[in-house]
């Protein structure tokens, strides 16, 4: 064969060979479909109201009034734990309380005390003063001695400033009676309190979920005794990626999926943002409320929620995996810039750019 025909056969062959790459080639035509854009979240269920039960005083645990599961309301005992030392403290307080009373309203009180020391002043001064006055009349008429006068006249004073005294001190020692009375009083009604604290009771009207604690255990005021929440009442809460927090707001509606439950979607509301950042997993927690909850929860079911922030009845979509760098597809033009909407996992709204008659490719890997 010449060389010029084995040379347009090899061409022929090859030609037909890119053709048939090119007719392999995925092609698609933008669809009209409903779009929802939503933020994913991973979902654990626990009861509301939930709280961790801490003592805030130490102890040993001596009776556990309940069991997991048992339902409890407002007040109700949970854990009793003994401690010698509040009931010493509060006798003492009240010892010390009846001691300030003593002294402060007793017949042998300090102030009674001091009040007959200022009645026995008073009456010497009167006297004082009687002697010093005769004196000085006397002394005016030229009888007596000068000696005797100016003894009479210091005795006079010397009464005058101890009874001064003694009602000042009178007065500065009531004051710290008052004070110490009103310590006392206060010292009792904490040793009061302290002893009702070593009986845990619970805050809500719930179930007890967990008790941390067996008796004989030592119990202090950093570790919880136990976990309480509401049993008629339970939400979701969700874990969102930092980068979707601000597109969230209350009242947004969310699909939750159970590992419990299976493929069942369960639809809630979302009721609360917290706005503390977890630095750990970077997330924020935010709270969700189910509309129809299961009929049976367990706290610490896991699942995975979507939060829908943007929903549309029929807008123009492709495929996420036809996009090019977000912003660019390809067409029998070659590259086409796109202007992009709402998103999910799988879809795109196209916003302009190419419409439905539009051919697009998939790009190679």
């Amino acid at each position: 064969m010449p060389s010029t025909m084995k040379y347009l056969s090899l061409f022929a062959i090859l030609s037909s060979f890119l053709f048939s790459c090119a007719e392999k080639k995925e092609k698609i035509y933008p669809e009209k479909l409903p779009m929802t854009e939503s933020v994913y979240a991973s979902a654990t269920v626990q009861p509301d109201s939930m709280y961790q039960v801490y003592s805030v005083a130490m102890g040993i645990l001596d009776k556990i009034w309940v069991e997991e599961g048992d339902k409890v309301s407002k007040g109700d005992r949970i854990l009793q734990i003994i401690n010698t030392s509040p009931e010493l403290n509060k006798e003492n307080a009240r010892l010390a309380l009846q001691l300030a009373q003593e002294n402060y309203s007793g017949t042998p009180g300090v102030l009674s005390s001091i009040a007959d020391e200022i009645q026995a002043a008073e009456l010497q001064q009167k006297n004082d003063s009687i002697n010093y006055f005769r004196q000085q009349k006397l002394w005016d008429q030229n009888i007596g001695s000068k000696l005797e006068y100016d003894n009479k006249k210091l005795a006079y004073e010397l009464s005058q400033n101890r009874l001064g005294l003694l009602k000042k001190k009178y007065g500065q020692t009531k004051n710290e009676l008052e004070t110490h009375l009103r310590q006392a009083k206060n010292n009792y009604k904490t040793s009061l309190t302290t002893s009702n604290d070593f009986t845990i009771t619970s805050k809500i009207d719930g179930k007890v979920y967990a008790l941390y604690k067996n008796p004989g255990e030592i119990v202090n005021t950093l570790e919880p005794v136990a976990a309480v929440g509401r049993s008629d009442k339970f939400v979701v809460e969700l874990l969102v990626d930092e980068v979707d927090i601000v597109k969230l707001n209350i009242g947004q509606k969310v699909f939750i999926t159970l590992d419990s439950y299976g493929s069942k979607v369960f639809e809630g509301t979302l009721d609360k943002i917290y706005p503390r950042k977890d630095e750990h997993s970077q997330t924020f927690k935010v709270k969700a409320l189910f509309n129809e909850p299961p009929k049976t929860l367990y706290p610490g079911l896991s699942g995975e929620g979507n939060i829908i922030i943007a929903e549309k009845k029929e807008t123009l979509t492709i495929p996420k995996t036809y996009l090019v760098d977000e912003s660019t597809v390809i067409t029998d033009k070659g590259e086409t810039k796109v202007s992009i909407g709402l998103q999910n996992m799988v879809l795109v709204e196209i916003l302009d750019g190419i419409n439905e008659n539009t051919a697009i490719y998939k790009p190679e890997p």
